[in-house]
């Protein structure tokens, strides 16, 4: 993402939130989601260089040209899914009808006991993967998120889910200390969840084709699935409408050995395949796509090794610091669309 987008100034305000979250609890999910379409109209009225990323990124997914209709549609399904988070947080996920794939291929990965990470993208709904606790007792999972970028995420983790936000990773702390928890998590058979779809500025990264334009995707959490040799499964919490979730798990690939000399090679067909994988599921649900900014716009500040596939290997402690932590999104009418 672009260092001007990263600094857009947040909309509404924790009020607003605190608010919506309070309706939903004590007044019931039907009448808080009424609250949702004068929230959609806010951020359509207010904030342009969101509306017009949404109104670009639908041109692309849709095959056709985008209408406005489209862009409150888009909105209003990001505002659903946060406003569903307090429920699926607080198991309150027997009122969802989650449809889920590809569980028992996750389980074997996962029962081979050696860890397995699980990359995400800001493509639906992260917080669906609770229900995993339920239909897989005895699953550790540990989620990586960055506690300092993501304050109301992690309130209301804290509020709702308190076993949960303990098992949480915090991303925002030094290069080292991240990458021997995600180590020791994995040491102990733990699924290790991180979003990995953006590419922030100042971090290496590599251009794949994405809907036809090549896009920056970081390099980062590839390479510590190769140094940590951990086998990595795709997640997809998708939002269908109403009460509707598709919960998608996809085995992509088993521990990777980057052979020096090839190592550009491997990294970049992983990365392809990767963003192969997110862009057809992106064209299955494109109102679930939540990256509200120009995906494909490669900050001209960036040093040049942020573009490509840099040779030589960084060191897992170099590729902690900059790794992608899921940031969340800020929540229903405080904060803009992540």
């Amino acid at each position: 993402m672009s260092v001007d987008w990263k600094r857009r100034p947040e909309g509404g305000g924790r009020f607003a939130l605190r608010l919506i979250l309070a309706i939903a609890r004590f007044a019931g999910r039907p009448l808080a989601r009424l609250l949702l379409y004068p929230i959609t109209l806010y951020f359509l009225l207010r904030r342009g260089p969101e509306r017009r990323a949404s109104i670009a990124f639908l041109d692309r997914a849709l095959g056709r040209p985008a209408r406005l209709r489209d862009g409150a549609r888009h909105v209003h399904t990001f505002a659903s899914t946060i406003l569903d988070r307090p429920f699926l947080l607080d198991g309150g996920e027997a009122r969802f009808d989650i449809a889920v794939s590809g569980l028992e291929a996750l389980a074997a990965k996962v029962d081979e006991g050696r860890g397995v990470l699980l990359f995400g993208s800001h493509l639906g709904s992260f917080e669906v993967l609770r229900v995993l606790s339920r239909q897989r007792p005895g699953l550790k999972l540990r989620v990586v998120l960055d506690k300092a970028q993501s304050r109301a995420l992690t309130q209301l983790l804290d509020a709702l889910a308190p076993e949960f936000a303990a098992s949480v990773i915090d991303a925002s702390q030094d290069g080292p200390a991240l990458m021997l928890q995600i180590q020791q998590a994995a040491s102990e058979g733990a699924l290790v969840a991180l979003l990995v779809d953006r590419s922030l500025p100042g971090q290496a990264s590599a251009l794949a084709p994405f809907f036809g334009e090549p896009a920056p995707f970081p390099l980062a959490p590839w390479q510590m699935a190769a140094v940590l040799k951990l086998p990595v499964v795709l997640g997809f919490g998708l939002y269908r409408g109403g009460n509707r979730y598709a919960l998608a798990f996809e085995p992509f690939s088993d521990p990777v050995d980057l052979q020096r000399g090839r190592r550009d090679e491997a990294l970049g067909a992983l990365i392809r395949g990767y963003a192969a994988r997110l862009e057809h599921h992106a064209r299955q649900a494109p109102y679930n796509w939540f990256n509200f900014y120009d995906f494909w716009h490669v900050d001209e500040h960036a040093p040049r090794s942020a573009h490509s596939a840099p040779g030589g290997d960084p060191g897992p402690v170099a590729m902690a610091a900059r790794l992608p932590a899921g940031d969340g999104a800020v929540g229903v009418g405080a904060g803009r669309p992540r």
